[in-house]
């Protein structure tokens, strides 16, 4: 498959805001709007010189429809500007990046605004079955007697238990597993213990923590909310992450056998992220400095119950059609969804029997050198906003790279629903 090359500009992102007690400060809106207007300030083109925007988002509210197109209006992109919506759950935001190479490699597009978001600390809760058949009654009755009736025949326990739509979501509807019930299943599949999740876990949060002193995520661009107030960092990494820490922690999938718990597991988190996306004839129009370039791409389905283990498939592919072994590739970047998801993957590529049987391979593909991989922590410390990780994790890739001096790296996430998604990168223009 011939892929040409799409340049990636720049890119930015806010801060990742973990989700406390109640909806947070943002909506996606305003996040997207706030990493987006720092983003486009400092290009040298205007916005309504974008041919589109295209923002991937897997939970939106009722009042954000079609966000894509609401964000590039608030942006100053102008009516002119199409600016459209995708989902792919985990992968929205990597979507969106795939769906503007696409439409630049058609020719239908130049210079593209893409990304992901989502503020899951605004899922809504909703109510039960029970209680829209009592509001559907109620809007049927004609007279007071009768909806006094009706009134008294409510049961608090009906109006008191409602369901919580992140909880609905994170649930696979066809395996009907919850996703860190997936996760369970490779811990169990390929042995992995709980204090090898919780050792990597506190990785995850020392890496963000020695990244962030390096100056490592410069990609991050402060958002202020209506009261003023700034927010310039992620505030979920712990500085005080420990081994003793982490096993205070209960097991929250499988309270029983499970050794998975929220220390162990991505945040729920608030956070958009973009990238400028063009093609040779628009870097060259308005002289442009690329990060880099996406070089290619992969889709790849397996078992909705192993959904953990997509990034295999998805980047195994890639790996074959460019002739090159996991250690060829200088820094991953693969979404820390969970400890035991991410320990998954590097076992399936270590393990014969899964690379023959799962991916047509004629044995192991091998282990990957862990000092490449999420060099500067990952989601378990920073946060999953499910929309916007897909390109969180391209983008700091790209600044990964041009800080190491290297070439080469790949992206990678899981997918709820028994997906993988990766891309391959190269720094420089």
């Amino acid at each position: 498959m011939s892929f040409q090359p799409v340049y990636v500009v720049d890119g930015a992102r806010s801060p990742f805001l973990k989700a406390q007690k109640g909806p947070g400060p943002f909506a996606a809106s305003d996040l997207a709007t706030q990493a987006g207007r720092a983003l486009l300030l400092r290009q040298p083109f205007l916005p309504s010189d974008l041919d589109e925007v295209i923002l991937g988002c897997a939970a939106p509210s009722p009042d954000e429809t079609n966000i894509g197109r609401m964000v590039a209006l608030r942006l100053g992109c102008g009516n002119k500007v199409p600016g459209w919506t995708v989902m792919r759950n985990c992968a929205s935001g990597m979507q969106a990046l795939d769906s503007a190479i696409a439409n630049i490699h058609g020719g239908r597009a130049d210079l593209v605004l893409a990304g992901g978001v989502d503020a899951l600390s605004r899922a809504p809760l909703l109510y039960n079955d029970t209680m829209v058949g009592w509001f559907a009654a109620m809007m049927g009755m004609r007279t007071v007697n009768q909806k006094i009736g009706h009134f008294l025949k409510l049961r608090p326990t009906a109006l008191l238990n409602p369901v919580i739509g992140l909880m609905k979501g994170l649930t696979d509807p066809v395996c009907g597993l919850l996703m860190g019930q997936t996760a369970e299943n490779l811990a169990w599949k390929f042995g992995i213990d709980r204090q090898q999740m919780d050792e990597f876990a506190v990785r995850s949060h020392q890496r963000v923590v020695a990244g962030r002193g390096a100056g490592h995520y410069g990609e991050i661009v402060p958002v202020v909310d209506d009261k003023g107030n700034i927010y310039g960092e992620d505030d979920g990494v712990r500085a005080d992450a420990s081994m003793a820490g982490m096993a205070k922690l209960n097991p929250f999938f499988d309270k029983k056998y499970g050794n998975i718990t929220a220390a162990n597991s991505s945040q729920i988190t608030d956070g958009a992220a973009w990238l400028i996306l063009a093609s040779e004839a628009a870097v060259n129009k308005w002289s442009l400095k690329p990060l880099g370039r996406i070089v290619d791409s992969q889709w790849a389905g397996l078992e909705p119950a192993q959904m953990g283990l997509g990034p295999v498939h998805a980047a195994t592919p890639i790996l074959q059609r460019h002739g090159l072994g996991l250690n060829d590739l200088d820094a991953w970047e693969l979404n820390e969804a969970f400890a035991a998801q991410v320990m998954g993957c590097l076992e399936a590529w270590k393990s014969d029997d899964y690379c023959r049987e799962q991916l047509g391979l004629a044995g192991a593909l091998g282990a990957l050198d862990e000092d490449k991989l999420n060099v500067d922590g990952g989601a378990i410390a920073l946060g999953h906003p499910v929309g916007a990780s897909g390109a969180r994790i391209v983008l700091h890739l790209l600044h990964v790279l041009r800080e190491k001096k290297a070439r080469r790296g790949m992206a990678t996430i899981c997918i709820g629903g028994g997906l993988g998604g990766a891309m391959l990168v190269e720094a420089g223009s």
